[in-house]
């Protein structure tokens, strides 16, 4: 396991990640020799739809809302801003393992 430090280079919310179908937020991290993105998302209720078939239900769905809007609510508290735009250029402390992340927080301390 590495640390290293860096800051958030770009946060969007909205849909991304798998074939941009997934509503949640979503980050570029930046270091000094260093690039990797993260994201926190669910299947877009509008895009994808539950079906017999899915081994998630809607109430899975909304559980994971529930969570990434709290996820969200803990960063902005963190990084002492009101809304996501302003979590651009905070720094973080990313965790990797064998050159994958695996975790990242705000380097409150630092604030």
């Amino acid at each position: 396991m590495t640390k290293e430090l860096g800051k958030i280079e770009k946060v969007t919310f909205g849909l991304g990640n798998y074939q941009e179908c997934m509503l949640g937020i979503h980050f570029v991290f930046s270091g000094a020799s260093w690039g990797v993105s993260d994201s926190r998302s669910a299947w877009d209720a509008e895009r994808i739809e539950c079906s017999e078939y899915a081994k998630w239900t809607e109430a899975d769905r909304s559980k994971q809302y529930d969570e990434i809007m709290r996820y969200i609510s803990k960063v902005l508290s963190d990084a002492k801003v009101d809304s996501i735009d302003q979590l651009k250029g905070k720094p973080v402390e990313a965790t990797f393992e064998d050159r994958v992340l695996k975790s990242w927080r705000i380097l409150t301390e630092v604030l």
